[in-house]
């Protein structure tokens, strides 16, 4: 058994960690979705809220190890940073394909020429013909968490559904590699018309992540220092940085309150930022399969990925994705598929699975991309600079917003005693909290897969 990409339409091809053999359950047809617009937003860039402080960030910085900054051992053969086909340390060039929903990023821009930003004067009632289409937006300059500033933020999102002012909103964020197309892609089975985050009802909005390479501002983004890719010298991105990219984009598109913030992994890292960030602005916050602070084999984990790519370049990120699939699955899930299994050559039908996987991202993603948001996972932690896990977590208590921790049941990556040990943390801060484990046999992704107990956690969030 040979494995080969799934045969999929455009919008239903799957990203970061699904299983590639596990098609998603039909859908209903969509109707045509409108996306509410907002009066005053005129074309200017948005000023930068004030960070609060001066913040820590001691030990976020990569180590000389894992340094961006310098020659990796043994690099000679890579093509430049940032290039657009960077070659393995054997000098052969790797064919980037830019993916159904990568969206291209204007990199420097202004509010004229930027095709993502629209002047909405006079338009509240209008209907928005880019509901339902990932686009690209500038957002103005936006100083990082350390201190670095971007001149040209660009984020690329999503939104279906309710129009904005006329409907609860929703935030949904995407996982490690993921794209901001949760409705037509990763989430496709929970986001639409019938859907449990039924979008008759709801507004739903997802954006790609700041450092990632689907639309947002990243490492393949142009600097306008060298008019060349940012590459290594992209600034580091911590996960703080990524949820204050995620409000700078809902006050552009005048969301000031949601109903809900939902993430898997990365994504609910994000999301719990995202409510820590205005804890007033939310009213529940559900992060699956993520912890209050990343955990330490996880830190192991994703230096060993880091060690791969600085060494070996592509043939590193290749291996660094094939050491990433077997934490994001089961011991059960991999003995029930592979046990006894040989391919034609041979070799074990696991060893053939993870080759594949780590072709398949070879493919979509990029080294320098992947690096900035495995260091950005290894910044999070919610207490940091805020005097604890349980004094960060009273400031949403005061605000009455509630928490749902999901863990999953033989996840190896965060296990269900690290969102378990959010939850107990968030009722001591007098949260109103709730642990849900989904039990599955598909280890870390199985909140990309188990759709019938996501709708059943989701349904209970929103009520």
């Amino acid at each position: 058994m040979q494995w080969t990409s799934a045969k999929r339409g455009v919008s239903g091809r799957r990203s970061d960690n699904a299983l590639s053999e596990a098609p998603a359950r039909p859908k209903s047809s969509r109707s045509s979705l409108r996306a509410g617009s907002q009066p005053g937003l005129g074309a200017q860039p948005i000023s930068n809220p004030p960070l609060g402080g001066e913040p820590d960030l001691s030990g976020l910085r990569p180590t000389s190890a894992g340094s961006g900054n310098r020659a990796p051992a043994g690099s000679g053969n890579r093509a430049p940073a940032g290039s657009d086909r960077p070659a393995t340390p054997a000098g052969r060039p790797v064919a980037r394909k830019p993916g159904p929903f990568r969206v291209d990023d204007p990199g420097v821009s202004t509010a004229r020429d930027d095709p993502g930003f629209r002047s909405l004067n006079g338009l509240d009632n209008a209907v928005d013909p880019q509901a339902g289409r990932i686009v690209s937006r500038w957002l103005g300059r936006f100083t990082m968490e350390s201190g670095e500033v971007l001149p040209d933020l660009v984020v690329a999102y999503r939104h279906d559904g309710a129009p904005i002012g006329e409907g609860r909103q929703i935030l949904v964020v995407h996982a490690l590699t993921g794209s901001a197309d949760a409705a037509g892609d990763w989430w496709a089975p929970l986001i639409g018309p019938g859907q449990i985050l039924d979008t008759e009802k709801y507004g739903v909005l997802c954006a790609n992540l700041l450092g990632s390479r689907y639309g947002t501002s990243g490492p393949t983004s142009r600097n306008p220092a060298t008019g060349k890719p940012y590459g290594r010298a992209f600034p580091l991105v911590t996960i703080r940085d990524q949820a204050r990219a995620q409000w700078r984009l809902l006050d552009a598109l005048g969301i000031g309150k949601l109903a809900l913030s939902v993430g898997g992994s990365l994504g609910g890292m994000v999301a719990l930022e995202v409510a820590l960030e205005r804890p007033g602005e939310i009213t529940r916050v559900v992060p699956i399969a993520a912890p209050a602070r990343i955990g330490q084999l996880a830190v192991g984990w994703d230096h060993i990925q880091l060690e791969m790519i600085d060494r070996l370049g592509a043939d590193g990120l290749d291996l660094a994705r094939e050491l990433a699939m077997t934490t994001y699955r089961s011991e059960i899930d991999f003995e029930q598929r592979f046990a006894g299994r040989i391919e034609p050559d041979g070799s074990p039908s696991v060893v053939s699975y993870l080759r594949h996987q780590g072709r398949k991202l070879l493919e979509r993603f990029d080294e320098e991309t992947y690096k900035s948001l495995v260091r950005a996972m290894d910044t999070h932690d919610i207490g940091r600079g805020r005097g604890g896990e349980v004094a960060a977590l009273q400031k949403l208590a005061a605000y009455g917003t509630q928490l749902t921790g999901v863990g999953i049941e033989g996840d190896i990556l965060y296990g269900t005693n690290q969102v378990q040990a959010l939850v107990d943390t968030a009722k001591e801060a007098g949260m109103d909290a709730a642990y849900r484990e989904i039990l599955s046999t598909k280890g870390h992704d199985a909140f990309l897969v188990e759709w019938d107990q996501l709708q059943t956690i989701l349904a209970e969030a929103l009520k």
